[in-house]
């Protein structure tokens, strides 16, 4: 990075939570639960497909891998948001909040192809359930899991760079509790900064709107497929094999969509604040709980793990 650039600037004061100085402490509470939770599920899920030789199957193997980006995703954030609600200094050195951002864009976004990847696992194992040993071989869903994670940290490197080229004056506060472009690009100042915006956005949206039409096209043609199945057992049993996946996918976009769409304007940076936690805390949350309650295969596997540990112990 030139030194011009960055000179001016050495560290950022995340705003974050200050502005409900009554609720940080609930909020401490609320979140270290939920995020002890999120780790306890996703690494129970790990230990799982692991553990149980029948999950050696493509499906719980991007599941693993899914878990293992959530994990990266909420330890780039979680940790740090916890310690400033605690604080009374939040304060942020300029390459720790580079690497805050890097981290999260390249797990987030690597969550984003993962849940791609895993539609097309469902599309392969419906619509053409003959060639699916063939499709997922274990070379081509390591090259499927290789791909997400090196497509999610090329997003990742080149938003942290773009945006860090930026030349910031004036300010330092940064409305949010983490490292985000949309505040960032507020504090920054030059006549490039337009085209930087544009850029980033572009490479994000056409990212995720690439993900979920690929997603939705899978889905067209596995509703298509389910539906020409003669019996009504066999329709539910080839639709509960994708519900778990479904729900994660309407839940990750779903919340990711009000955050982005919703109005933006000084009066809504406490909304803002608010809301950017359903996609941070909230949703890596549900997730492990979504795909231990819906998938039944995992569930008698999840409980065999557990009963299996608790028997060794006693």
């Amino acid at each position: 990075m030139p030194e011009g650039n960055h000179s001016s600037v050495s560290e950022f004061i995340l705003i974050g939570f200050s502005t409900f100085p009554h609720l940080q402490l609930v909020f401490f509470l609320l979140f270290l639960l939920m995020y002890l939770f999120t780790l306890l599920g996703n690494l129970l899920i790990m230990a799982t497909v692991w553990s149980e030789r029948s999950l050696h199957t493509p499906m719980y193997l991007f599941l693993c891998a899914l878990s293992i980006s959530e994990v990266l995703y909420t330890l780039a954030i979680i940790p740090r948001m916890l310690a400033d609600l605690l604080s009374t200094h939040h304060s942020i050195t300029f390459l720790a909040c580079a690497n805050q951002m890097c981290f999260s864009f390249t797990f987030g976004f690597t969550h984003s192809f993962l849940l791609t990847v895993m539609g097309y696992d469902r599309y392969v194992a419906i619509c053409h359930p003959l060639r699916y040993s063939v499709l997922m071989s274990p070379r081509g869903c390591a090259c499927l899991v290789a791909g997400s994670w090196a497509c999610g940290s090329a997003v990742g490197l080149v938003v942290t760079t773009a945006i860090f080229r930026l030349s910031f004056c004036g300010s330092h506060r940064i409305q949010h509790f983490l490292c985000h472009v949309p505040p960032l690009l507020k504090l920054a100042c030059g006549s490039n900064v337009p085209a930087v915006a544009l850029g980033v956005g572009s490479v994000c949206i056409s990212a995720l709107l690439g993900c979920f039409l690929l997603i939705l096209l899978s889905y067209a043609f596995i509703v298509a497929a389910i539906l020409k199945i003669p019996s009504a057992e066999g329709r539910h049993k080839a639709f509960s094999t994708c519900a778990s996946h479904l729900i994660v996918v309407v839940v990750h976009y779903g919340f990711a969509s009000v955050v982005y769409l919703k109005p933006k304007g000084p009066r809504f940076q406490e909304g803002d604040t608010l809301m950017a936690t359903t996609y941070t805390v909230l949703t890596p949350f549900l997730s492990p709980i979504i795909f231990s309650l819906r998938n039944k295969e995992l569930k008698i596997a999840l409980k065999k793990t557990f009963l299996r540990r608790l028997h060794s112990n006693a």
